[in-house]
């Protein structure tokens, strides 16, 4: 039996696995080691082929650690997990009972920025069932496929999975949960914030996937690791529910073995679907080959002991041992997709007493969402807010005028009979209801995106299908959906200057790049290229005074090329921040920003002849059913007054203006209508135009 290293895996651990695909080593190889959410990469970790970091697991445990003391800790994890284990295998071995085939439902979440179904990350159906396929072949050990071995201790992992044939309402899916989040890529932490919080499924009954673009393109997949369910004294929870699951790259999301149409987004080295089948083994319970040490413990007897991970798909004899080669094709070790093609009956056992026993692992087993849902209708259609969540920000809007905020639904035919027209009707904050005829022609479970409104309005909006194929749709439950538009914030105003910059450097000089543009997009300050340091101390504090013109905004982008920010850790507290040069009042601040940060503001009072002009001017929601807000930049200062008028130009309310709140007005007492508002800033007039519903 191998002996027990140190550091093993906690309670929950996300295993974030940072797969290399750069092109040369010599480009990216720094003299100082690498850091990975503010800890320090051994040189064991680094590709030695493309010099990139092909896995965080020990780096981003320790970070998990750091913040949250409910963590297990090596020994109670195993306290907990090894004697289960033996009983395990002790019952396999003497038990003559048939084989149980595990069916697990999957959810893939396909996180898009508005592409049409198969292009870039808003990967097609057919290549999200290869990935399907693949995890198939490799759990199961299946013959004449990829996943089919003859090493005498390659197991059978007796698990299945199924793409959810029931949504978490019931309803029918096929599995595919397309999401157009508005953003074209991701970093790690705002996948774990934003992403998978607002789209997972109920993980006590699906095993979630997610299909992203990283904002780093060496990124290729991490998983959440299983909780020891029951441990007497611990807190075992499994940790965040919204967060469980298994994350990948859309290009190295399925296989290219079933691109029979040769249009797949994949990568062109990690193109088998291995990134899964590796990422799905941690979500079991399994851990990296080597132990996460050299010559370390995966617990499983019946892996050669490994020196560390390994590359590509070599011959290596195994630690201790003349006789033995290490098991390169083991899927929980690094090699190449193309190599790896063994789970172990050590393996399997593992995996067989955490379906068992741990949280959100064990309640799948009774899960009943791979079944279809009966009866099916000749005529259902779905419709889901396809853009619900895109939110324009001040961080995303910056000194741009926000753009359009779309309304798009996107249909999906769940019926028997092909989809040929749908009527919906819809209102936007309770207003008078609007409809649209979508024509066209759907198979089961394809979809179609139909825009309602494009325009600047904001509120709720809510959809409901009136007819489908000409008649009335035969399932009510997936009928009507429901998002939330919010009007973005305005960039706060200062009335002074001369600024002041300050940037405290970590050790990674060289990964840190900033600027500051004024909203024509003209860079007035900006980063020299720096340099990195060996060890502490920190570099020199950086100090700049600024002098920035008035009646204008402005947007200072900072970015760290390796995804962790100028703090905290090994590599230095670092921070940046602007001030008024007495430095009482602070502007913007940060440092532990991860791969970006971005943020405006505007100076002085902009002058009244642009208040004619502006288009940050605007009335929401427009159209109104009863309140009605008028939008102006808080660089104009608050306006002198107001007056409302019919079509007619009869005057029929005025109000002078005092404080913020009189921006807001009631319109109950109108009938409904076209009116205009004219908003009066000194001997300037604004005016605009709204309906009342």
């Amino acid at each position: 039996m191998k002996a027990v290293t140190s550091n093993f895996l906690h309670k929950i651990i996300v295993v974030l696995c940072l797969f290399a695909l750069g092109n040369t080593y010599g480009q990216v190889q720094k003299s100082t080691p690498k850091t990975l959410f503010g800890k320090t990469v051994s040189p064991e970790s680094i590709n030695p082929k493309t010099g990139n970091i092909r896995c965080a697991t020990t780096e981003y445990e320790q970070f998990l650690q750091e913040k949250s003391s409910k963590r297990m800790t090596d020994a109670q994890f195993e306290a907990w997990l090894n004697p289960l284990v033996k009983q395990y295998r002790t019952m396999r071995t003497t038990s003559k009972t048939a084989a149980t085939i595990i069916t697990i439902p999957v959810v893939v979440h396909v996180i898009h920025s508005g592409q049409a179904v198969g292009t870039a990350q808003n990967i097609s159906d057919a290549q999200v069932q290869s990935q399907i396929t693949v995890l198939n072949e490799d759990f199961r050990k299946m013959l004449n496929s990829p996943g089919y071995n003859t090493n005498p201790v390659g197991a059978d992992v007796e698990i299945e999975f199924v793409l959810a044939l029931q949504d978490p309402n019931g309803n029918p899916t096929n599995g595919i949960d397309r999401i157009n989040f508005c953003q074209s890529t991701w970093s790690l932490e705002e996948i774990e914030s934003t992403v998978k919080p607002a789209t997972f499924w109920d993980p006590n009954q699906y095993l979630n996937m997610w299909s992203v673009a990283f904002s780093n393109s060496s990124d290729l997949g991490y998983a959440q690791y299983p909780d020891a369910s029951g441990l007497p004294g611990l807190d075992a929870n499994g940790g965040n529910a919204n967060t469980d699951g298994v994350v990948s790259g859309y290009s190295v999301f399925g296989s290219k073995t079933y691109d029979v149409n040769n249009n797949f987004s994949l990568d062109a080295t990690y193109n088998k679907g291995r990134t899964m089948t590796h990422e799905v083994g941690h979500w079991l319970g399994l851990r990296h080959i080597w132990g996460d040490s050299t010559c370390g413990d995966d617990f499983c007897a019946d892996t050669p002991v490994h020196h560390d991970k390994n590359f590509g798909c070599p011959t290596k004899l195994s630690c201790n041992s003349t006789t033995i080669n290490e098991m390169v094709q083991n899927y929980m070790d690094y090699t190449d997709d193309a190599c790896m093609n063994i789970f172990t009956l050590g393996q399997k056992d593992r995996i067989m007493v955490i379906m068992n026993n741990a949280a959100r692992r064990k309640s799948l087993k009774n899960s009943t969402k791979a079944s279809p849902v009966t009866p099916l209708f000749a005529n259902d259609a779905e419709i889901k807010i396809e853009a619900g969540k895109c939110i324009v920000t001040p961080e995303n809007a910056g000194c741009n005028t926000p753009p359009p905020s779309n309304k798009q639904v996107a249909i999906y035919n769940r019926g028997t009979t092909p989809l040929t027209s749908v009527t919906l009707n819809y209102t936007l904050n309770g207003g008078t209801n609007q409809t649209n005829t979508w024509n066209g022609s759907l198979a089961q479970n394809q979809s179609a995106v139909v825009t309602l409104l494009n325009t600047d309005s904001y509120g709720v909006l809510n959809v409901s299908v009136a007819t489908t194929n000409g008649g009335t749709d035969q399932r009510a439950s997936n009928n009507t959906a429901t998002a939330t538009y919010t009007a973005p914030a305005i960039p706060t105003n200062y009335t002074f200057n001369t600024f002041t910059f300050r940037l405290q450097q970590d050790l990674w000089g060289s990964e840190t790049t900033w600027n500051i543009k004024d909203s024509s997009g003209l860079i007035l300050y900006s980063s020299v290229p720096y340099t990195d340091k060996d060890n502490l101390p920190l570099p020199t504090l950086i100090t700049q005074n600024w002098t920035l013109a008035s009646n204008k905004c402005y947007t200072f982008t900072i970015t760290d090329s390796q995804g962790d920010g100028i703090c905290c850790g090994d590599e230095g507290n670092g921070y940046y921040d602007i001030k008024s040069t007495d430095g009482l009042i602070t502007v913007i601040s940060g440092s532990d920003f991860g791969y970006s940060d971005s943020k405006s503001f505007t100076i002085g009072t902009l002058g009244t002849n642009e208040f004619e002009t502006s288009s940050d001017i605007y009335l929401y929601p427009n159209p109104t059913k009863g309140t009605l807000n008028i939008r102006i930049p808080s660089a104009f200062g608050l306006p002198d007054s107001y007056s409302i008028s019919n079509v007619l130009g009869q005057k029929i309310s005025q109000k002078n203006i005092s404080k913020e709140t009189d921006l807001t007005i009631n319109t109950a007492t109108l009938t409904n209508g076209v009116y205009f508002i004219t908003v009066v800033k000194e001997d300037q007039k604004r005016t605009l135009r709204f309906i009342k519903e």
